[in-house]
This record gives C-alpha cells, sequence and structure tokens, in this order.
C-alpha cells in the first residue's frame, strides 16, 4: 500500500502536513516515542506511529527510510518542522486517534485480503 492510498483509502482521520512521495510503500506499521529506540529500530519503508513532533523525528525518519510519519493524538507542529519536511520530502501526517489505534488501522488496511 502506499502512503497516497493510506491517505484516500483507511478508516483513519489523516491531514496532510506535507505529501513529499505519495507513492512510497509502507510495509508496515511502527510504534515508538524513543528517537534513540526509532534510529536504530524503525523498519524502512514502515509507518512511523508517534507523538514526537520535532526536527529531530524528521531526521530519525528520513535516516531510517520511513514511508511517511504519522503524528498521532493531534499533536501541534510548528512551522519549521513543515519547512523541513518539505526539504527533505518526507511524507507526514497528522490524526487525532492514538498511536495504538492508528498502528492497528494501518496493519488492517495492508492486512485487509488475509486472513489475520
Amino acid at each position: 500500500m502506499t502512503v497516497k492510498e493510506l491517505l484516500e483509502q483507511s478508516n483513519i482521520n489523516l491531514e496532510v502536513i506535507h505529501m513529499g512521495n505519495p507513492e512510497a510503500v509502507i510495509t508496515e506499521p511502527y510504534c515508538c516515542d524513543l528517537l534513540s529506540i526509532a534510529m536504530g529500530n524503525a523498519p524502512a519503508s514502515s509507518a512511523w506511529c508517534t507523538v514526537m513532533s520535532n526536527m529531530n523525528t524528521l531526521a530519525v525518519a528520513s535516516l531510517t527510510e520511513c514511508a511517511c510519519v504519522l503524528l498521532c493524538h493531534n499533536v501541534s507542529v510548528d512551522e519549521n518542522m513543515k519547512l523541513k519536511a518539505v526539504s527533505e520530502n518526507i511524507n507526514v501526517l497528522r490524526t487525532p486517534d492514538s498511536i495504538f489505534t492508528t498502528a492497528l488501522e494501518v496493519y488492517k488496511k495492508l492486512h485487509e485480503n488475509t486472513d489475520l
């Protein structure tokens, strides 16, 4: 599933902060709010669900090659983060949903045609 498909076809209420590469493929959700842990463990092509909304989050997303960052609990995003997302071409979306609910919905969308 691509980030664009997640945005258009999932049950997640998503707001686009920046859509850098809508065709980036999502392979799994990843949940973590500790940047140092995410830096070493976030799988490439994952949809990273977090409440960490700062420039360092984008640095980790770039380093780990996440498909997108899903900011949960409607955390605020400052202008510097938006500008960095644009300059680094990183997909950043925001939802009022919890990290668990968001990751579960990504997982269900990825596996909707398989027996769980």
